[in-house]
């Protein structure tokens, strides 16, 4: 244990079971942002941030969730063995254990274990109350803390003022005698016996807890559990292509009016080569990645937030448990695909949380075959401009429907990955889990547009900015460096125009998934300059005009069913592949997952080639 002057920094770590608010409560305590979320499996890290109580100042650190203290270290997950190794190091100057009132007897386990096995003083933080006695569940805090002989202090996270009063609270704590039960005592036994002492049950408790059991049993049933999923999915694109669309095209001219002042401000002032590459490489490039990404963005990610805080992703990972089972591979693994759903970087993070290496590896690999937030608004795009070409709500409904189809195929593919994976590299029997169904909770608006707008949609336009404001410039100094009196774009045009052609795209559409590594945000735009004689792009107007330059440059029905196919499947951008070669450690794991998703996509790009060449011989 750390011994400080009163005028160092205390630290307090904060440990409980997963989904017990740790993160809501570091949050309120630090001021900080920490991504929370309704399901278990969200914190992966440690994460630290300062506050402070009684004048002193404090470090807070969250650690990720465990549910016990085990003998054996092959028992916890990567991210809990973190988190034991950091209580047993001493770091910390008190551990508060973030308990749910409406789950005390199982978070009690964790505390009395931690009273065994760790030198440090220790308080219980008993949060989540008001949820508790909405379902007729009242603790007495009293009771427990003479029963426990250490403090027990209430508060609900999300309350600023009492998070305050516990900051207090804590700074008083650093220094006191820790309190620890006999070495080798049944946890189990004690805290079920502590909890049948305080706590108690009124009949209030039934209508809820009955209502929640009829949910569940909806929502997670043989047959309704599946029709669920595909309605929500299917309404869930129904509301972002129909609001994107409606969007798109206003966004489109806005910017277009706003590049045009520019030029007229900027023309004179500037030599013509500076200001063609400034506004006709930089600034159309940014100004093109916004008009294709924010409209989506800024509908699903808050449609997908709400999903998250009522609880429901755990849900769905229930529902495919035992088709990941069929497969050898561990049902968790819904939970990392839908992470890579909003970030193929954060789904390989979220690996983490599969105990099983050799799941742990099956899951890396299939992260990239799920669209991620770079890839989602580009395929709107392209299904609601080329594909399904019809405005109205029943045009947005099929393009809804085709774009639900796009991901019913990532899903399958998925699982078909995980099972060959699991036959050839990876040989094993699926692991055992326990998944933890959280309670239903009103989302909170407040959350959601923090979450949803300024840490999802405007961290990945700023991302997707800062990579096309000098992929613009590069682009435009390649289409105008010659070499043998021709430009370098064009050179690599001519190279890839052979395979392109094979795989029912072209050369330009090779080029630009392949000049994208940094960011799948501005493949469109890429593609469209490369295939501006001049090397810029056509300045932002309507998609119509895109729509008659793509299809004046050979554009088919079958190029693009082929561009939607590889921008589904094709290589992870540079930040997932770098995220898998720092959490795999390997090479040969970075290697594949390169590889995996793009021979998912050469192989559906080439039977759809071959079918239109087929059809068009007959």
């Amino acid at each position: 244990m750390n011994n400080h002057g009163r005028d160092e920094v205390k630290t307090i770590a904060l440990v409980g079971n997963p989904n017990v608010g740790k993160s809501t409560l570091f949050n309120s305590l630090t001021g900080m942002r920490r991504h929370t979320g309704n399901w278990t499996g969200k914190t992966l890290d440690c994460a630290a941030g300062y506050g402070k109580g009684s004048g002193r100042k404090l470090r807070y650190v969250d650690l990720p969730g465990m549910y016990a203290v085990y003998e054996d270290r092959g028992q916890y997950s990567e991210e809990e063995g973190a988190a034991i190794r950091y209580l047993e190091r001493g770091e910390a100057d008190v551990i508060a254990v973030v308990c749910d009132a409406a789950a005390l007897e199982r978070n009690l386990i964790l505390v009395l274990q931690l009273m065994q096995r760790v030198n440090c003083p220790m308080v219980v933080v008993l949060n989540l109350q008001r949820e508790a006695a909405a379902r007729g569940i009242l603790v007495d805090r009293e009771a427990l803390q003479q029963r426990l002989e250490i403090p027990v202090f209430a508060v609900e996270a999300n309350d600023k003022l009492q998070c305050r009063r516990l900051s207090a609270l804590l700074a008083e704590q650093t220094g006191a005698k820790q309190r620890s039960i006999t070495a080798g005592g049944d946890c189990v036994s004690l805290a079920a016996e502590i909890a049948s002492e305080v706590v108690s049950v009124h009949q209030q408790e039934n209508a809820r807890v009955r209502w929640e059991r009829r949910a569940d049993r909806f929502l997670t049933g043989k047959y309704t559990g599946a029709l669920v999923m595909l309605l929500l999915l299917l309404g869930l694109f129904w509301i972002t292509m129909v609001g994107a669309n409606a969007c798109s095209d206003a966004l489109a001219l806005l910017l277009g009016s706003v590049e045009r002042g520019l030029w007229l401000a900027l023309e004179d002032l500037l030599p013509a080569a500076v200001a063609e590459l400034l506004l006709g490489g930089v600034i159309r490039t940014l100004f093109w990645v916004i008009a294709v990404m924010l409209p989506p963005m800024a509908i699903f990610f808050p449609l997908f937030t709400v999903l998250e805080d009522l609880g429901y992703l755990p849900r769905v990972a229930f529902n495919l448990d035992h088709a990941f089972c069929c497969c050898k591979s561990c049902g968790k693994q819904a939970l990392t695909m839908c992470m890579g759903i909003g970030c193929n970087a954060v789904g390989v993070t979220g690996c983490r949380i599969i105990e099983s290496q050799r799941e742990r590896r099956i899951a890396l690999l299939s992260c990239s075959l799920m669209p991620c937030n770079g890839r989602l608004p580009t395929l709107c795009t392209l299904i609601s401009v080329f594909l399904v070409p019809q405005s109205g709500v029943w045009g947005g409904m099929l393009s809804a429907l085709c774009m639900m189809l796009c991901i019913l195929l990532c899903v399958g593919v998925t699982f078909l990955t995980s099972a060959c994976l699991s036959a050839t590299l990876f040989k094993g029997e699926p692991s055992s889990f326990v998944l933890e169904l959280p309670p239903f909770r009103k989302p909170r608006v407040g959350q959601i547009f923090v979450r949803s707008v300024l840490d999802r949609t405007l961290r990945m336009l700023g991302r997707a900015a800062a990579v096309a404001a000098p992929a613009g410039a590069v682009l435009w100094l390649l289409t105008h460096i010659q070499i043998d009196g021709v430009n370098v774009a064009a050179h690599l045009v001519a190279i890839l125009e052979a395979p392109g052609q094979f795989l029912g795209l072209d050369g330009v559409i090779l080029a630009a998934f392949l000049l994208a590594l940094p960011a799948n945000e501005i493949v469109i735009p890429v593609m469209l300059m490369l295939y501006r004689t001049g090397g810029t792009l056509e300045a932002i107007g309507s998609w119509d005009q895109v729509t008659q330059l793509l299809y004046d440059h050979g554009w088919r029905q079958e190029t693009v069913i082929c561009v939607i196919l590889f921008m589904l499947f094709h290589w992870p951008c540079a930040t997932t592949l770098w995220t898998i070669a720092k959490e795999s450690r390997s090479a040969a794991m970075t290697a594949l997952g390169f590889l995996v998703p793009t021979a998912w996509g050469v192989a559906f790009c080439t039977l759809v080639s071959f079918i239109f060449r087929l059809i068009s011989s007959v």
